[in-house]
């Protein structure tokens, strides 16, 4: 992930300071552990400016307002206390190279500063400390105490101090050309290591690009540089020199990420905000995604090992009780031959009822025949009482594999992340699975406190004819596009006993879909389904009023009537998806 370097600090202070300033403080927001927002009015915008400290994902940005979930953290509490309706009037670097700044709160614009607050975008080192006019301490997202760090310990109550200052020099604009080379070629090496050794301000990812500008390679030796080699590199130096003197920035995405300078763009940006918060985002959402998506997998692999343990139990011992009629008709038997028992015996053999056949009766030589018949029978009636008791257990632990592995299949049509869509999906599946206590988290908040917008939505397509087909991505979706979307005329469609999505073809009064459009709806339902990767799979379609939740049934859950069948192919689903891309309906 490509850090917040000095640079791109710089062009992010220097537009907000052309476009935000001076701004009422008008709200504090927390979203999560490093996370906070503030909300701003100026005369003539609204806003709000993110600041986070992410060990991988420090930045300072203007951002897209946070989901509307309750504010528990202390430090958002502290910081709406002490700033609560004050003017932020300046935001300033600290010193010159550093990569903090100073956003200045006062009573009004142009008054002394009442409150600093600093933000530190240093790697796993970043924070946001507010600190009074006296610099001392009242608050900082990150407490860092003496034995933490001896060096620079951040304590509520301590004089707030600066980074320890960096030794390495300082790149200025009126350096000339010969000692710059002078410095950079000093001990042979790598050009990239070589330029990063010998000042301070730059990042892995400038060097790069810088470098890649100049017509170089990174790993080049500073010996095997010619004169011109020389004098294009150091006219890329003094370009980024004075886009930071004059605050002069280019924004764009590049094939690896971002810049702030215009080089390796492949796609201007109007805003430098936008750059940022669009690409840190999407990083930390795929970085979430990846680790959510392991932890689900894991978890519902381990519940559906001990589910089907469980099951295979319940099996066996529903197997057992299959021999509880054998101890009956064993002891009618011996009731009816008592006169052929003879004492001590182990064994007895007497023709069967119906057929006559010879029939061995093992016999407890310690008792009579009345007694061991009666033993058979006491077997007989606890066997068949275990059946009882079984059944049922069964059929809730076969409810409940089916549950997982419908789950399991929706996990599974997520293989990467795409879009902010995929997170949501997933973080939805999370949520169903602490509802459903499979999962335990204390930071969990109810979905309906949730932001409406913040939900995901069914994928979305259009068969050869026009119509419109929904499909369901997790089991939330899946509920809602059958019981509460679909509509008299819809048409759904489901794969037959396989765990899969609910799609739905939507059908308006008086349209009759033709078998194209059947066919299309049955690939999409075979292809996002745990039998994707089979050749043909069958698939069952009905009207909506025929599909029903039994009572106490789990999300994702129905029972169907009055069902057709297709055969459809996962591969043609497969060929839909790449064809007209995954898009989600609104």
């Amino acid at each position: 992930m490509q850090p917040v370097d000095f640079t791109t600090l710089t062009a992010i202070g220097a537009e907000l300071r052309a476009e935000w300033l001076p701004a009422r403080l008008e709200q504090v927001y927390q979203r999560d552990r490093y996370t906070v927002y503030l909300g701003l009015r100026t005369l003539n915008q609204r806003g709000w400016l993110l600041l986070s400290w992410h060990p991988q994902a420090a930045r300072l940005c203007v951002s897209e307002a946070p989901p509307r979930t309750p504010d528990t953290f202390t430090f958002s509490q502290q910081l709406k206390h002490q700033l609560g309706s004050l003017a932020l009037d300046a935001i300033v670097p600290i010193s010159p190279w550093e990569r903090v700044l100073d956003l200045q709160f006062t009573q009004r614009p142009g008054e002394p500063a009442l409150w600093h607050l600093y933000v530190e975008i240093m790697g796993k080192y970043s924070n946001v400390v507010l600190a009074n006019q006296d610099n001392v301490i009242v608050t900082a997202a990150h407490q860092v105490s003496a034995q933490q760090s001896s060096v620079r310990p951040i304590q509520t109550g301590e004089v707030y101090t600066l980074p320890p200052p960096l030794t390495d020099p300082t790149p200025k604009l009126t350096e000339a050309l010969d000692r710059w080379q002078e410095r950079v070629s000093l001990v042979p090496g790598a050009l990239r290591r070589n330029l990063q050794k010998n000042y301070r301000g730059l990042s892995s990812a400038l060097t790069l690009s810088l470098i890649h500008a100049a017509g170089l390679t990174p790993d080049q030796s500073t010996e095997s540089l010619s004169t011109d080699d020389w004098q294009r590199l150091f006219e890329r130096w003094q370009e980024w020199l004075q886009a930071l003197e004059h605050e002069t920035f280019q924004p764009g995405w590049t094939a690896e990420g971002y810049t702030v300078l215009g080089w390796g763009m492949t796609q201007a940006v109007d805003r430098i905000q936008t750059v940022v918060d669009r690409y840190y985002t999407s990083q930390i959402d795929q970085q979430e995604f990846v680790q959510l998506r392991h932890q689900l997998t894991q978890k519902l692999h381990t519940s559906l090992e001990k589910l089907r343990l469980k099951a295979s139990v319940f099996q066996t011992r529903l197997q057992q009780s299959d021999v509880a009629d054998r101890y009956r008709e064993q002891a009618d038997l011996l009731m009816a031959n008592l006169q052929h028992w003879q004492l001590g015996m182990s064994a007895i053999t007497l023709p069967d009822f119906t057929t006559e056949e010879p029939i061995t009766i093992p016999l407890n030589p310690e008792r009579n025949a009345v007694q061991n018949a009666q033993a058979f029978y006491k077997q007989q009636q606890k066997l068949k009482r275990a059946r009882n008791a079984i059944e049922p257990l069964l059929a809730e632990v076969k409810a409940e594999i089916n549950y997982l592995e419908q789950v399991e299949a929706a996990i599974a049509e997520l293989e990467t992340y795409q879009t902010a869509e995929d997170l949501n999906t997933l973080d939805e599946i999370r949520d169903e699975l602490i509802q459903q206590h499979y999962l335990n988290d204390p930071e969990y908040r109810n979905a309906n406190l949730t932001q409406k917008d913040s939900q995901s939505h069914p994928h979305h397509y259009i068969t050869p004819s026009g119509l419109e087909v929904l499909v369901g991505r997790n089991n939330r979706q899946n509920d809602q596009l059958t019981f509460r979307t679909a509509g008299d005329y819809d048409l759904w469609f489901h794969t037959q006993e396989i765990p899969g999505s609910h799609v739905l073809l939507r059908l308006t009064p008086g349209t009759a879909p033709d078998t194209a459009d059947l066919h299309f709806a049955a690939n999409l339902a075979a292809y996002y389904s745990r039998a994707r990767q089979s050749e043909q799979v069958s698939v069952v379609y009905t009207e909506p009023k025929h599909v029903y939740k039994p009572k106490g049934a789990k999300p994702g859950m129905t029972v169907y009537k009055h069902e057709r069948t297709l055969w459809a192919q996962p591969q043609r689903g497969e060929g839909i998806v790449r064809q007209q891309g995954v898009k989600s309906e609104r």
